[in-house]
């Protein structure tokens, strides 16, 4: 009877020690897992992770899975409770204002080629074209209306105050409008459709190709900042295992920059991808 006693208690107690030690050996299972789960919302970047992301990791082993999602907040939702394992939808701003105002400790892992801004016009065959009082329609929320006016400074088309912050311009910084565009704001969904009524339109390139626009037809494509192209993001915890290595070594690939020529034609490079 003692026997049988002693055998039990050794049982139970270690099996208690077993689930006492399982954080670490999770740790060591996620780490060394070769089954991934990667977010995406539909279009252009899930397509890149189909055609120049999966095809380099199956190589290294990895069984990939894409979750698509239809809107920009369950994305990093999942990440955060371990549904998906990395994800790419959004840039370094987004994810960074996300995360403070959910309680979540999300981190980008490398910079990707990113669809950028264009202005388009049905009027004007070149930005030489453009007549006094042109209207151009931009976009009404503050992140990608900075983007805006950026863009149409680089073009010579007005000019911003040098003291303002490339991130948060305004039409208040604008200190000269020699050609005076009227402003028109408008949800940013909808500029496609702003081409046939306005002279010019300011247009993300995620809504552009939503709307099977050519990012190349633009009289103008926007010269990013690092900041608004997009990111593959993991939990921050697990930013330094094996398989967070193995997507970035993928993404710095001479492949993968082999696909993004052929077919992201227009989307603009990273910083790093130009050293």
């Amino acid at each position: 009877m003692k026997k049988w006693l002693i055998t039990f208690i050794l049982v139970v107690t270690a099996g208690f020690l077993a689930a006492c030690g399982g954080s670490g050996t999770s740790g060591d299972q996620v780490d060394e897992t070769k089954e991934l789960k990667f977010g995406a919302t539909a279009g252009p970047y899930s397509d890149m992770l189909k055609k120049a992301i999966i095809p380099g990791l199956e190589e290294k082993g990895y069984k990939v899975e894409i979750v698509e999602f239809s809107d920009y907040i369950q994305p990093n939702k999942a990440l955060d409770e371990d549904d998906i394992q990395a994800n790419l939808f959004q840039h370094t701003i987004y994810l960074e204002n996300f995360e403070k105002e959910n309680n979540m400790d999300l981190t980008p892992l490398v910079i990707v080629p990113t669809a950028p801004m264009g202005i388009y016009s049905n009027q004007y065959k070149s930005l030489e074209e453009v007549k006094d009082g042109a209207t151009i329609a931009v976009p009404n929320d503050p992140t990608n209306v900075a983007r805006a006016f950026n863009t149409l400074q680089d073009e010579g088309l007005i000019k911003i105050d040098a003291n303002a912050d490339p991130l948060t311009v305004s039409e208040k910084d604008i200190i000269e409008n020699e050609k005076n565009l009227v402003f028109q704001p408008i949800e940013a969904g909808q500029l496609p459709r702003s081409v046939e009524s306005a002279d010019l339109a300011a247009v993300p390139g995620n809504f552009a190709l939503a709307a099977k626009m050519d990012l190349l037809s633009a009289l103008a494509l926007e010269d990013m900042l690092d900041n608004y192209r997009n990111i593959v993001a993991v939990k921050a915890e697990f930013e330094d295992t094996q398989y967070a290595k193995d997507i970035k070594e993928v993404v710095e690939s001479d492949e993968f920059e082999k696909v993004i020529d052929e077919q992201f034609q227009g989307f603009g490079k990273p910083e790093w991808m130009s050293k």
